[in-house]
C-alpha cells in the first residue's frame, strides 16, 4: 500500500456516488466549473488519468490530452462510464498509486469542480481538502501565480502560506481559487490592498 493510497480510492468512491446521483440531463451536460467539460467529460478525464499512455501518445501536451480523454468518454454510454469508473474506483493503475499523494489533489477539485458547477455541496475530507489546497498552490505556480502574490490564511487550520496580499477561507475554497476556479472568490476574504 503505497501514501494517500486508501484516500484516493475513498475518494474515487466518493465521486462515483456523487455521479450516480445525477440525472441523465446534468450527467450529460450539466453545468461544471471547467468551463466547457461536463459531468461526463470530469469523469472521463479523472479516469483517463489512470492511462499515462494517452499523454505519451499527445507528446506531453496535458490539455490536448485531457480533451482527447473527454472526448473518449463522449462515446460511451453511461452505463458504460460508470462500469469504468467502478474499475478504476477499485483498481488504480500501478502510477495512480505511487502518485496518490499528488493525484488525490487533481481528484478533489475536480469532484469539486461538479458539485459546486451544480449548485452542490459537501462536507470534504481533511485528507482531501489538504489535497485540494496542494493542488492549487502546484497549479497556480504556472497558471496564474496568485500563491507567489498572496498570504493565504486557511480559516480551517494549519498556519498561513506565502507573502504579499492577504486572502482568508478554507483549504478547499482557497485550493480551488488558486486553481482557477474565480467562482469561488466571493467565499474568500481579501485583506485591503496597500
Amino acid at each position: 500500500m503505497f501514501p494517500f493510497e486508501d484516500e484516493q480510492r475513498r475518494e474515487r468512491r466518493r465521486l462515483i456516488e456523487t455521479i450516480d446521483g445525477l440525472s441523465d440531463d446534468e450527467f450529460t451536460s450539466g453545468r461544471t466549473l471547467c468551463e466547457v467539460w461536463s459531468p461526463r467529460d470530469v469523469l472521463g478525464h479523472v479516469i483517463g488519468v489512470d492511462a499515462v499512455g494517452t499523454y505519451v501518445r499527445y507528446g506531453g501536451r496535458i490539455n490536448v490530452a485531457n480533451a482527447a480523454m473527454a472526448r473518449e468518454a463522449r462515446e460511451l454510454s453511461r452505463a458504460q462510464m460508470m462500469d469504468r469508473a467502478a474499475e478504476w474506483a477499485e483498481r488504480p493503475a500501478l502510477t495512480s498509486r505511487l502518485g496518490a499523494l499528488l493525484f488525490l489533489g487533481d481528484l478533489g477539485v475536480h469532484h469539486q469542480d461538479i458539485l459546486r458547477g451544480l449548485g452542490r455541496a459537501r462536507e470534504v475530507p481533511e485528507p482531501v481538502a489538504r489535497a485540494i489546497l496542494r493542488e492549487g498552490i502546484h497549479l497556480s505556480m504556472w497558471m496564474n501565480r496568485r500563491v507567489l502574490r498572496h498570504r493565504l490564511v486557511l480559516t480551517d487550520g494549519d498556519r498561513a502560506v506565502g507573502r504579499g496580499r492577504e486572502v482568508r477561507g478554507t483549504r478547499e475554497a482557497l485550493g480551488m481559487w488558486l486553481s482557477g476556479r474565480d467562482s469561488v472568490a466571493d467565499e474568500l476574504e481579501f485583506a485591503e490592498a496597500r
